[in-house]
């Protein structure tokens, strides 16, 4: 696959210098004032909708740039779908809500404009159930749907606070990284303003309720938040360093107890264990965690003392251990095995795809993923794995034709880009390589460097002059969003 990492280090220092300068700007006149504008308000004489929207885009962009997001479809796809079955209940939802983890043991979870909410790997594997899992999920749902951010800039008064310096110095940093964020804005300003970019305890006690509402209403158990809160409670009570979600999520005692006292109001719902949540947790630790012969060890004991939720979740994270540490043949051993008990479950599909490539058993995958990709066509993880699975047959042209076809209904997906910037490169098509390099820069927020690519692609293009015309036609676009950033 094409390498990223080169892309991501140039542009994190550019965006790095324009954070750090823009922290004095963003610090002054802050205030401590903590009373909520009127409900019906909601923000929008400040920030309206579509400026929101603009300003979401733009912060995701930066943190794709500078934070180790989880470019994993198996993994986006089961956060999206527990999190938009949240959504699908929630009131005031006025756009498309993104999903997104972030690689980082830390408890930690965050929403900020536009729909955008990141959640820390640490924060699923510490959950010991779905429901307290999406209790979080709910809460942070709930911020953005009562429009937590632009209330709090109204109750201050500070529209100077929306330039885009601004946002992401006194908002984004400390939301994803509260110790950071805490640390350089005390250089510039008294601790006790520090609260002023931290949501109130008003709008914290405010997502508690609508988010205990949502996480009931959505048929999860509704003890999942008081549950979740308790344990972190217990947890750091004595810690001397806290996890970032405490530090913008303060968790006294009586907050806990509202929330079990709120969770009385609903009907009490035992859930049974999910296994796509168990097989969410046992992926992370398999790829994301510790090292490959730590997890055989972790998972070998759990299966041995029969200490899981579920047996399968145990297996496939043995499975993706056995394959990390070149295991192969024990892994796909494992993962057919698991496959004979559900063919569809796309958590086992993905894992055998890398596991038939590496045993150079292809048409396997094929096999396998032909059929999926007839009656789930544009699925993420069948689509990806299935171009993947024809790039290493070099049928280059089908490749191409499958990701095409799932950009057309899944515009600006971060993985499909690179899949076939690669399969481009494999070809010798350099036009269309650069063609592709320049969607995955604008992706991660580098415009003037997806222009160059673009540029660069016009000139491998001269036979074909539609797509000259279209490559011009593109650079307007990327040159007009940059300047509607500067606008903001």
């Amino acid at each position: 696959m094409f390498n990223l990492k080169p892309m991501l280090n140039a542009l994190l220092l550019t965006l790095g210098v324009a954070v750090a300068t823009s922290f004095n700007a963003s610090a002054i006149n802050q205030n401590n004032k903590n009373e909520l504008p009127d409900i019906g308000i909601s923000g929008y004489s400040v920030l309206s909708l579509d400026k929101e929207l603009k300003i979401g885009q733009a912060m995701m962009r930066q943190i794709r740039a500078s934070q180790p997001i989880i470019q994993d479809p198996v993994l986006i796809e089961y956060i999206n779908d527990l999190g938009n079955t949240l959504v699908k209940n929630a009131q005031g939802v006025n756009y498309a809500f993104e999903f997104f983890l972030v690689n980082n043991n830390e408890l930690n979870a965050f929403a900020f404009f536009g729909g955008h909410v990141g959640i820390h790997s640490g924060l699923i594997t510490t959950a010991d159930t779905e429901s307290e899992l999406a209790s979080v999920i709910a809460h942070e749902i709930s911020h953005v749907t009562q429009r937590h951010l632009a209330r709090r800039l109204e109750s201050q008064g500070q529209t100077q606070s929306l330039t885009m310096a601004a946002m992401l110095s006194s908002v984004l940093i400390t939301l994803i990284n509260p110790a950071v964020g805490m640390a350089a804005l005390t250089a510039s300003m008294a601790v006790s303003q520090q609260a002023s970019i931290n949501y109130t305890r008003g709008n914290e006690k405010e997502a508690d309720r609508v988010g205990i509402a949502l996480l009931a209403n959505s048929g999860f158990d509704p003890q999942g938040a008081a549950s979740f809160f308790n344990k972190m409670s217990i947890k750091y009570r004595y810690a001397s360093k806290p996890p970032a979600m405490l530090l913008t999520h303060p968790m006294p005692q009586s907050r806990i107890t509202d929330a079990r006292q709120r969770a009385l109001n609903y009907p009490a719902r035992p859930m049974p264990p999910s296994l796509d949540f168990e097989l969410t947790k046992a992926r992370l630790k398999a790829r994301y965690q510790s090292d490959a012969v730590s997890n055989i060890i972790y998972f070998n004991q759990q299966l041995t003392k029969k200490r899981y939720a579920l047996k399968a979740a145990a297996q496939y994270g043995l499975a993706l251990s056995y394959f990390e540490n070149k295991q192969i043949d024990q892994a796909q051993l494992l993962l057919e095995e698991l496959r004979q008990t559900d063919k569809n479950n796309l958590f086992y599909v993905d894992a055998l795809t890398d596991v038939y490539l590496a045993n150079k058993q292809a048409p396997a995958a094929l096999k396998m993923l032909e059929r999926l990709n007839m009656f789930m066509p544009n699925n993420q993880i069948v689509s990806l794995n299935y171009a993947n699975a024809l790039m290493s047959v070099k049928d280059y042209d089908l490749g191409a034709q499958i990701l095409q076809d799932f950009l057309l209904v899944n515009p600006g997906n971060f993985i499909a880009y690179d899949i076939l910037t690669s399969l481009y490169r494999a070809e010798g098509e350099v036009g269309l390589m650069h063609m592709n390099r320049a969607e995955v820069y604008a992706l991660l927020g580098g415009y003037s460097k997806a222009v160059d690519e673009l540029q660069t692609s016009y000139t491998f293009l001269e036979e074909k002059p539609l797509m000259q015309k279209r490559i011009k036609a593109r650079i307007l676009q990327f040159q007009e969003q940059e300047n509607r950033l500067k606008r903001l």
